[in-house]
């Protein structure tokens, strides 16, 4: 199958073309490189470089590739730059995704699979959160993923699209030649990581009275390559599972100040940090149901223990401790 992968050169996008590759699939990666890197794209894979804002563009990659199904990373994804810029979340979440469906719809691609996020259900009522958990963002930037998965609904209506959405929680983790580098880096491995390579004299940790177990917020880390096969899995089986929603996580969530723990025990190295306030729309416990992605997909976690996740970054930060070199 000839699989479109927006935000291609991206921490998820790239890792998911790798995986689609070595499965016997062939990539037509799409990037802006304003986030991404072009180094990651796998050798392998057709690399166009566009923009989803500019149509011409897209009718462009539409009529020279033969593109049987797309997978959508392409986005914005910070949330305190969320807070402050909403209208940049709406424009790139909602309208470039909305550029991409028409040509999509033009040129008769019907499949499609949506990089989502837990960001949609807001501050948890239940954990583990089920899919049917109601949806009530509390940042633009989950308003914003929300708002698209609400505009897939309405073309599977009236176009016929097939698509599948992939709700994550914390992604994480690395294969052995892509990672996690972002130009501007908020995630919490890689920064933990960047402490103890040096490169941080100390990491923030935003939060310390919130009501967990030690006051720093709570997250399901889920390995990158778990989250590349969910998507593969959800493709694979589109036409039985079309219009459903899937959370992929662990079940089991761990502390900010637990994270730092553990890779100061990977990496054999201080983590120097530091508590401050809380960050804007950031909600005290995010952790995953799977049950509904193990029971119709079959799906497992297999690389998803906090430990192997940290290694694996640990290890990818050891062989490229700057990052992709462009």
């Amino acid at each position: 199958m000839n699989i479109l992968v927006t935000g291609g050169a991206g921490y998820i996008g790239s890792i998911c073309s790798e995986v689609l590759l070595e499965r016997g699939h062939r990539v037509i990666a799409l990037d802006n490189l304003q986030e991404g890197h072009r180094a990651a794209v796998p050798p392998s894979a057709v690399f166009l470089e566009a923009d989803l804002a500019d149509r011409r563009e897209l009718e462009k990659v539409f009529a020279t590739q033969k593109i049987h199904a797309v997978m959508h990373f392409a986005g914005e994804a910070l949330v305190a730059k969320s807070v402050r810029e909403p209208s940049t979340f709406y424009a790139a979440n909602v309208g470039c995704g909305v550029n991409l469906l028409d040509v999509m719809v033009r040129h008769g691609v019907d499949k499609l699979i949506f990089s989502s996020t837990a960001a949609t259900y807001g501050e948890p009522e239940v954990v583990p959160i089920p899919e049917d958990h109601r949806q009530a963002p509390i940042n633009p930037y989950g308003k914003s993923k929300l708002r698209f998965e609400q505009i897939l609904a309405d073309y599977h209506a009236y176009t016929g699209l097939k698509y599948v959405t992939v709700r994550y929680f914390n992604a994480a983790g690395a294969s052995k030649e892509r990672g996690e580098n972002h130009r501007v880096e908020t995630h919490l491995i890689p920064r933990v990581l960047d402490t103890a390579l040096g490169h941080l004299p100390e990491m923030e940790i935003f939060g310390f009275d919130y009501p967990t177990p030690d006051g720093t917020c709570v997250r399901d880390f889920i390995h990158v390559l778990d989250i590349a096969d969910s998507h593969v899995l959800a493709l694979e089986e589109i036409d039985h599972v079309q219009g459903e929603a899937f959370n992929v996580g662990t079940t089991s969530g761990y502390s900010n100040l637990q994270v730092v723990e553990a890779a100061e025990r990977i990496t054999g190295r201080k983590v120097e940090h530091r508590l401050s306030a809380r960050r804007p729309g950031d909600p005290a416990v995010l952790v995953a149901s799977n049950e509904k992605l193990k029971r119709m997909l079959g799906w497992e976690p297999k690389h998803s223990s906090l430990e192997d996740i940290i290694q694996s970054a640990w290890d990818w930060r050891l062989k490229f401790p700057r990052g992709y070199p462009d």
